[in-house]
């Protein structure tokens, strides 16, 4: 009876071992997924859109302030930067539409920032809807259409606001670099930042009022980018050219 008991402990302890590294091995490949899955071919729901394949995408975030954004279209102009992607509050694109139509023709994308600067993630679905809608309409009055990415206003998103905003006919539009100019941390280290890029990234930069460094650090930046031969192209373009890598959330 006793060497029954030993064998039968035995066989747990390995039973357990094998459970345990079947385990990591299943977590392995379910973390690997997360980070390779194109976008727009997942079956288990929308993903945010945070990396490409080649080029960068320079992205700019505008939700307050009158005086930071058209500098920094002054810059982009002067270093003949075509392609960019300015994600704008609704409530910020109704104050301001004189930039918003500078945008516009000087030939920039336009992707929305919702319309209240809220965190989705701590919104119910309805409120979510509204936002997004609200943000919808003012572009729309605006006369800016076919508007299809969506950037959560914070940076926050989970998969509640994934689907309403997929269901809305909206990508929400990650990013793979920050550039940390919100925290102005002084204008080498957001150069610094930003020589980290390679192909594929989508860079976070902003243009509201709070990010009092970015046009000064800007053609820094440019010059960065351009030595390292890495062509800007907006979102969009970065997802019809290729690959993109999506990011999944609980």
């Amino acid at each position: 009876m006793n060497f029954f008991v030993v064998l039968n402990g035995k066989s747990i302890k390995q039973a357990l071992v094998i459970m345990i590294a079947a385990f990591f091995t299943a977590w392995f490949f379910y973390v690997e997924n997360i980070v390779q899955i194109p976008a727009f071919s997942s079956d288990d729901g929308p993903k945010a859109v945070y990396k490409g394949e080649k080029d960068v995408a320079l992205t700019f975030n505008i939700g307050w302030g009158d005086e930071k954004a058209e500098p920094i279209l002054d810059v982009l102009k002067k270093e003949n930067v075509s392609s960019a992607t300015f994600f704008l509050a609704g409530s910020w694109a109704e104050r301001h539409p004189e930039l918003v139509s500078r945008i516009v023709k000087e030939g920039y994308e336009v992707g929305m920032l919702g319309y209240d600067y809220k965190d989705y993630t701590e919104l119910e679905d309805a409120k979510i809807r509204q936002d997004i809608l609200k943000a919808q309409e003012a572009f729309r009055k605006l006369n800016i259409k076919d508007i299809e990415l969506l950037r959560a206003p914070t940076g926050h998103f989970d998969k509640r606001s994934l689907n309403i905003a997929e269901r809305a006919g909206y990508t929400i539009v990650h990013w793979s670099l920050d550039s940390k100019d919100w925290t102005n941390p002084g204008v080498q280290l957001i150069v610094d930042n930003i020589s980290k890029a390679k192909k594929g990234d989508i860079i976070l930069m902003h243009a509201s009022d709070s990010a009092k460094q970015t046009a000064a650090s800007l053609p820094q930046v440019l010059d960065q980018l351009k030595k390292k031969n890495l062509k800007m192209v907006t979102v969009s373009e970065m997802i019809a050219n290729g690959k993109s890598d999506s990011k999944e959330v609980n």
